[in-house]
């Protein structure tokens, strides 16, 4: 109890923005730590949609030329070892349906209406996060343009997103860890206040990319564009939309917005895990055909 009370009483004492920026590096140093185990339980915890191990075991393939055969994934129990047998036990829990990637848009959506509300209205939880950032210190502080801009860029981010999600996406019936649908809630949840607390040609190229995607036949190789040259263009400029978010909301004297390029460090890592494993998989299916693609970042990734 009381090594709880000390953990809670420190956490009190972090300011909002000390708040965001740890959850950015907790959970990037959590991924990166997952990216660190065996590659066959690395696919538990990682891998979902399409890419899940589970929903490629009880897929029909037309032909079994068509299926997908991995020499790393174990056969049966028997022959997996314990620390695999545990994650698989443990992930098999908490099982949500992938579709559920759209709460984390409406939740991006919904969050940038409000802190609107709160700033027209000079709301509640906007002077009790301010006053309370205030009291941790100063820091250099964003203009009101700034502000602005930075909360319009993550409104149309959001927005934009749902809108694929609702109209240009295909319903799936495979499914995601809860964990990957609390985390990604936890960091659009955090961003939308990062954007606030320190006071695009990316976003249409992303776009772009998903369109594409989606008119894919099912479990098709993408060839076009961006795609000839990344396994996961989209991934990128996803990466470039935070970059940029982060520089355009930079307080006076700075070069960038120190909460929010932590947010671009955490989807960087978490998007390139992603990435990795998604290379694996095309591997698998597709054989050479992704040999010699970055998988996300040209040149270096």
């Amino acid at each position: 109890m009381e090594v709880a009370a000390s953990v809670f009483d420190k956490a009190m004492a972090l300011s909002p923005t000390e708040i965001c920026q740890l959850f950015y590096v907790l959970s990037a140093a959590a991924v990166l730590a997952v990216a660190a185990v065996p590659e066959t339980t690395q696919r538990l915890l990682t891998q979902y949609g399409a890419r899940s191990c589970r929903d490629t075991a009880t897929a029909s393939p037309k032909s079994s030329k068509d299926r997908v055969v991995s020499d790393r994934e174990p056969e049966d129990d028997a022959n997996a070892g314990v620390f695999y047998r545990l994650i698989r036990g443990f992930t098999s829990v908490g099982q949500i349906p992938h579709s559920w990637f759209i709460h984390f848009y409406i939740l991006s959506l919904g969050c940038t209406i409000f802190w609107a509300t709160q700033l027209a209205t000079n709301g509640a939880v906007l002077q009790l996060i301010v006053q309370h950032q205030l009291a941790k210190g100063a820091l250099p502080s964003m203009t009101m343009s700034q502000v602005f801009l930075a909360w319009l860029l993550m409104g149309l981010q959001g927005a934009r997103r749902l809108y694929e999600c609702l109209a240009i996406l295909r319903p799936s019936s495979s499914s995601m860890w809860i964990i990957h649908w609390l985390l990604g809630n936890g960091f659009y949840l955090c961003t939308s206040v990062a954007v606030w607390i320190e006071g695009s040609s990316d976003v249409v190229m992303q776009y772009r990319c998903h369109r594409y995607l989606a008119g894919l036949k099912k479990y098709s190789l993408p060839d076009e564009g961006m795609f000839r040259y990344l396994v996961s263009p989209h991934y990128t400029c996803e990466c470039l939309i935070y970059l940029s978010m982060a520089v355009l909301a930079a307080p006076e004297g700075l070069l960038y917005n120190r909460t929010l390029i932590l947010a671009c460090l955490f989807i960087s890592v978490n998007l390139g895990v992603t990435a990795n494993g998604t290379k694996l998989w095309y591997s698998e299916k597709f054989g050479d055909g992704v040999r010699g693609k970055w998988k996300m970042i040209p040149l270096l990734f």
